[in-house]
């Protein structure tokens, strides 16, 4: 197949190409690199630059590629603090931006679209695991505006016949297997690349933001999934579309959750280092617990996580952050 992949130069992007090239097939990619690293693409993936927002930088790019089965959009913005100080940023960038993309594949007759959502859109889970039929009530600004995208996907097909599926992932983690690639993000906001910061004394601590939660430790649990294990989803959702299968949404997770705790003791074990731990008050909007259903993946697509352990995710991670501790900076 060939495929182009939207946001290709990002975390998740960068090793849905990977995944996608070690499997043969074709991969297009297009970034604006302005989260993104030219360093993290594929040698074997076209690449293009350019903006989303500017539709003739998408045609552009469909003009030239003819013969694409299918898109995988992971272009947004993505942090949470952010989009509570800069709304209308998120607005523009993951709204403003679907849109025009979706103009133009409907423009070039592209109708099959795989979408990266997030378990933000839920909210605060009425219940765990959260299934896909659970309400969305996004507390922040950027799962509002993953929902506002999963809409206009659904509208437009509607309207156009286009097809998608929607995957809303929980903690994405871990690094490519061979160290090339992994997790560089500026400023770093999640838990496992801040903990092994901490590790090679990139960062004084690590802080713990409560302790007095109805958890078996006090501390927060997550649903942590490895970012091959992510792309790999992603690449089952396209071959689940070009075969025919309807639209729809998938939660990605691996329905085990750790605690803070947990997580940076593994590390501590994995990195062999003593990590400085800092314990805080708990921040507004954190929720308790957040673990994913993945049945529906697992059953529909025929999803099967492979580097699901926590000491598998944190010891692929740590060989990316122990070989590059300043990212893809030199």
């Amino acid at each position: 197949m060939k495929i182009l992949v939207l946001g290709g130069a990002g975390y998740i992007g960068s090793h849905t190409v990977y995944r996608l090239i070690e499997q043969g097939h074709s991969v297009v990619v297009f970034d604006n690199l302005e989260t993104g690293h030219i360093e993290a693409v594929h040698p074997d993936a076209k690449f293009y630059k350019g903006d989303l927002r500017n539709r003739e930088d998408i045609d552009n790019v469909l003009d030239n590629e003819k013969d694409i089965d299918a898109v995988i959009h992971f272009a947004a913005n993505s942090l949470v603090g952010e989009s509570m100080t800069n709304p209308l940023k998120y607005y523009d960038n993951n709204l403003n931006g679907t849109k025009v993309l979706l103009q133009s594949l409907v423009a070039h007759n592209i109708d099959k679209v795989v979408f990266s959502s997030t378990a933000a859109t839920y909210g605060e889970p009425e219940r765990t695991p959260i299934l896909e039929t659970d309400p969305t009530n996004p507390t922040n600004c950027y799962g509002e505006t993953k929902k506002s995208m999963e809409r206009m996907f659904y509208w437009v097909e509607k309207a156009h016949n286009l097809h998608y599926v929607s995957l809303r992932y929980f903690n994405a983690c871990g690094a490519h297997i061979s160290g090339e690639i992994g997790e560089a993000h500026s400023p770093e906001t999640h838990l496992i690349p801040i903990i092994l910061q901490t590790a090679t004394g990139k960062r004084d601590h690590i802080s713990i933001f409560g302790t007095d939660y109805n958890t078996k430790d006090g501390t927060c649990v997550r649903d942590y999934i490895h970012v091959t294990d992510l792309a790999q989803a992603h690449i089952l959702a396209v071959q689940y579309l070009v075969n025919g299968g309807k639209s729809d949404i998938f939660n990605l997770g691996n329905g085990v959750g750790f605690t803070v705790k947990e997580v940076i003791e593994k590390a501590k074990e994995v990195t062999g280092k003593d990590i400085k731990v800092v314990e805080e008050g708990r921040r507004a909007g954190d929720p308790a617990v957040l673990i994913a259903s993945s049945d529906k993946a697992k059953k529909v697509l025929g999803w099967c996580p492979e580097y699901d352990s926590l000491d598998t995710i944190i010891s692929t991670a740590w060989k990316w952050h122990s070989t590059h501790p300043n990212g893809y900076s030199k």
